[in-house]
């Protein structure tokens, strides 16, 4: 049986094009046909392949997650881009991660996707998908008049720019720019963001895997919705129509070559300040940092905190709780 590898990249980049040549050069010398694809092929266009190689930022990612999503095979991501939070590798190391994927030697890490319902006023419904997040939008220069609902009942109705809704995997994209939270990819929630909210509760909402979030376009807007789908697929939606949001039972799936945990991933993407950490250190293992340019930083020992003495605790404490920490209980 003849093994095939997706090449999917970003064609109109010279940087690209020459990682895209490595890796077809690793792929072969593993014995693996690679597959490159062109910018307009679908998922209908594919021979079966056994995984997918992604030259580029989150955004030829989330066009290749359209691509192999249905069929199930994960995606190996080498940032070309900036900030590549979805990538595993960087471009330096795209002929070893080849090497390591052709050789089975990765793990698969499974994002929830969420599911897009649209139904216009007319009773015509619309289907579609997002792993980072379906945002709906004003389409024109005036506000938008919605009403938003969680499990069936009304929370609130308010004027705004739009609402972003969101996975875990999507709040350090669009939902991060608007303010929403930071949600480690581990939790099956979802995100509901109100962009320039005219309202005094219009806060970032996370909500369980089980819910239904759904936006109201209202009659009484001024201006018409836009609803996009990952940044690529756009729908427009009229006043009187209604957008539900639900966790989707399709995943997209990625090619793991580290088990480094998300706070590094966050660290060193953003180039977050970490100077100073002492951590928990012990007597046989100084406490380190890995700072936003990948290196290690040595501390010297820190000692592990012991529990807070017993004349230290505030005496206005209820009898139970004073006990409960004393002990070192939480809730």
């Amino acid at each position: 049986m003849t093994r095939r590898a997706l090449v999917v990249t970003h064609g109109g980049r010279s940087e690209a094009v020459l990682a895209m040549r490595e890796a077809v050069q690793e792929l072969e010398a593993a014995g693996v046909e690679p597959v490159v694809v062109d910018e307009d092929a679908t998922a209908h266009d594919l021979p079966e392949v056994e995984i997918a190689v992604v030259l580029g930022g989150d955004g030829t990612i989330l066009r290749a997650a359209e691509l192999t999503r249905a069929c199930g095979i994960p995606l190996l991501g080498v940032n070309l881009g900036h900030v590549g939070f979805l990538a595993e590798s960087e471009r330096d190391d795209v002929g070893e991660a080849v090497r390591r994927v052709t050789a089975g030697d990765f793990t698969v890490e499974e994002r929830m996707t969420i599911a897009v319902r649209v139904q216009a006023p007319d009773g015509r419904v619309v289907h579609d998908w997002a792993l980072n997040e379906a945002a709906l939008e004003k389409g024109e220069s005036r506000i938008l008049e919605v009403a938003v609902e969680v499990d069936g009942r009304p929370l609130s109705s308010f004027g705004c720019d739009g609402i972003v809704t969101a996975t875990a995997t999507g709040s350090t994209a669009h939902a991060f720019s608007a303010g929403g939270p930071v949600v480690w990819p581990d939790v099956d929630g979802m995100i509901l963001v109100p962009m320039s909210a005219h309202a005094l509760f219009a806060r970032p909402l996370v909500v369980g895997p089980r819910s239904t979030l759904a936006i109201e376009v209202l009659d009484r807007s001024p201006a018409a919705g836009l609803l996009t789908c990952d940044g690529r697929r756009r729908l427009e939606v009229p006043r009187g129509s209604r957008v539900e949001i639900t966790r989707s039972p399709v995943p997209v799936r990625l090619a793991r070559l580290t088990p480094a945990p998300f706070t590094t991933r966050l660290v060193n993407k953003f180039a977050l300040p970490v100077e100073g950490w002492r951590g928990r250190g012990t007597a046989h293992a100084p406490a380190t940092v890995r700072e936003a340019a990948g290196r290690e930083a040595v501390l010297p020992d820190a000692p592990s905190p012991g529990p807070a003495p017993d004349a230290a605790l505030d005496p206005a404490l209820d009898p139970v709780l004073r006990d409960g920490i004393t002990r070192g209980g939480g809730a």
